[in-house]
This record gives C-alpha cells, structure tokens and sequence, in this order.
C-alpha cells in the first residue's frame, strides 16, 4: 500500500474557521464535524453539528467566509434539525448527530446521512434537502437481509455513513447508489451480556468501513427507498498503526483522476462506551483510492496520516486527540477539506493533489 510521500494526495493546515460561540447554549459542548453544500444560489454552507449542555446534538447551518480563495470564518444561519422526533431520542439522552452530506446531482437533492441517537443508542438515518434549509427525513436506515453473512445488520449500532456522488455498479450488476457504514460488532452495547458478534467470513472484529447500494431505479420511483440498503460487502479495515482499534469513512468520496479519493479516519487508544465521549483515543486522517468501476477494491492507501492531532485545538478539547475529516469543497479550483478538532471546533485544510 501507499505511504503519505507517494500518496498523490496531501493535506495542509489552513487554520480554524469555527469555535463554539460565547453565550449560546446550543453550542455549549462543541461545535464539530461538519457536513457541507452549496444552496441554489452557489453559496457554500457547513452543516455544523452543534453540542448543547448534556451531549444533545443539532444540525446547524453556516455560511462560509471566504477571504482570498481561502474558508476563514462562518456567519451563522440558524439550525436545520433537531432531535424532535422519537427515534431520536431515548429518556436520558437525545442527538442527531455528525451530519455528513452529499450532493446527487441525478436526484438534484442533497442526500444527509447522521446518527440519530435514540432509545437503543446510535443509529444510522437519512434525509434530503434541494436548499440545504428544509430537510426531509426519510427515517433510519434499513439494511436488506442477507442469508449468506448470516447475520442482521439492523441488530448493530452504525455510524460514518455516506453516500457517493454518482451511481457505480452493484454486485449484482444493476445501477445503484453506493452508501459507505460502519458496523459496531459489540452487540453488548445493546444488550448486556450479548458480546461481539460478527457476519459470517469476518475474522476481525475490530470496526471497518463497509459498502451497501441501492438500485437507482428504486430510488427514482421511491426517494424513500434511499433508507433500504442491500448487496453488503466489506470495504477496508484496520491496517496500520495510526488506525490499530478502528476505521471509519469520512467526507462523500471524491472522484479523481486515479478513482475514488476517500478520506477516512484512523483510531488507536480505548474505547470506553459507545456511549461515552471518549477520553482514551487518537483521531487521525487518511486516504484511500478506490476503483472508479468498482469500489470495493482498494488501489492505493496511506500507512500514515494526512493529518493527525498536533495543534493545542486538536489536542485539547471535549474529546482530546482528534481530527476528524467530514466534508469536502472545492473553491476557486482549490479543494478543501473540513474537520473536527477535538470535538470541539471546527477546521480546514488544503487538500493538494502531488502529480507521480
């Protein structure tokens, strides 16, 4: 696999673009991992998650300051979601949270993915948007039974979800949307007592970054359909030491000369609950290159980090030690990708392509 010196993808710091704003308590315990898209006008928005006292998340919305071709700053437009449905919330917590976004232009809609976390814990859920503003909820996400793993995906706690851009070919042939999860294996996070369980042919059971579809005429019939998952393979896991524990995907992949540029993150440390904000771990950033007929394979991969916590704001914070890559935008021909430092502010960095 790759390293980061011949990776053709690097990442620079350009600095911080978001803290939490003094006096406001929706943004009391963090501003973080943003979604992204531009609204109809082509103006560029973040969706922020925002934090408020007692770990209850919002999807906010915020537009981008740009000061010579370069994100430094946000102005503030109010909040799109909210935890107000009942899935979304359990009797002691309550969040919709790390909004990841993705625009399909052959639905014309922005497609969210995020992490309702209702009464059972974490849970993966969709919704569409043609403004970024009015969000549709479609509800959680459901995963088609698959007799040849042995195992219901629905039984398991999922984060990191995001769709691709444009339609790939499913296994089974058929034009399909491409969806990127990652399953928690630990069922006694659900029910105490249960353990890891694991589909059939898995024989690590650390958490890794799978790909499910869904048929494009299914959803052009149904836009509902975009919550019903099928045709699930196994993508990429833990392979290095920057993500010894886990893996997880990060901003919508982007297409690119070689294929498919994925960021993702790495994990080391230990991981205490679920359910906790985690005080052991190390958030890093990485890449993949995915094959532009075919997903699944993995071409090219870093051994190491594009970008791993240095800084005080990505040392020190509501979870210490984190970079966290959530969007991607490109902005007069520049690309940028939007990350969470710490859980707790919000920050940006050049994305550059190094020609081989």
């Amino acid at each position: 696999m790759s390293t980061p010196v011949n990776f053709p993808y690097t990442l620079t710091r350009m600095g911080v673009i978001m803290t939490p704003e003094e006096g406001n308590d929706l943004e009391a315990e963090g501003v973080l991992n943003p979604g992204s898209g531009h609204t109809p006008d082509g103006t560029l928005y973040l969706l922020p998650r925002l934090v408020a006292t007692g770990n209850v998340s919002r999807v906010g919305l915020a537009k981008v300051i740009i000061t010579d071709g370069v994100p430094t700053g946000v102005e503030r437009d109010g909040v799109v979601l909210e935890p107000d449905q009942g899935w979304e919330r359990g009797a002691n917590n309550a969040g919709v949270e790390d909004p990841r976004v993705t625009f399909i232009p052959r639905l014309r809609l922005h497609v969210m993915t995020y992490v309702a976390y209702g009464p059972l814990g974490p849970r993966t859920a969709v919704a569409v948007s043609s403004d970024l503003r009015d969000w549709r909820r479609l509800g959680p996400a459901l995963f088609k039974y698959d007799e040849a793993l042995d195992m219901d995906l629905n039984l398991f706690h999922n984060k990191d979800t995001v769709f691709f851009p444009e339609p790939v070919t499913g296994p089974d042939g058929v034009e399909s949307f491409a969806v990127l999860h990652r399953p928690m294996w630990d069922l006694g996070e659900v029910k105490p007592g249960e353990g890891i369980r694991v589909p059939a042919g898995v024989t690590d059971t650390r958490q890794s970054i799978w790909i499910s579809y869904i048929p494009v005429a299914d959803v052009l019939a149904d836009i509902t359909k975009l919550t019903f998952w099928s045709g699930h393979r196994f993508l990429a896991g833990p392979e290095f030491p920057f993500e010894a524990l886990k893996i997880g995907g990060g901003p919508a992949p982007l297409r690119v000369p070689e294929g498919w540029l994925l960021m993702h993150h790495g994990v080391t440390g230990t991981i205490d609950s679920a359910f906790s904000q985690q005080q052991k771990v190390n958030y890093s950033a990485g890449a993949m290159i995915l094959d532009a007929d075919d997903p699944t394979i993995v071409l090219a991969r870093t051994s190491e980090p594009l970008l791993k916590a240095e800084t005080p704001d990505e040392i020190s914070g509501i979870v210490p030690n984190v970079v966290f890559p959530t969007a991607i935008e490109e902005i007069d021909g520049v690309r940028f990708v939007f990350y969470g430092m710490a859980d707790s502010k919000i920050g940006v960095a050049r994305l550059d392509h190094v020609p081989a």
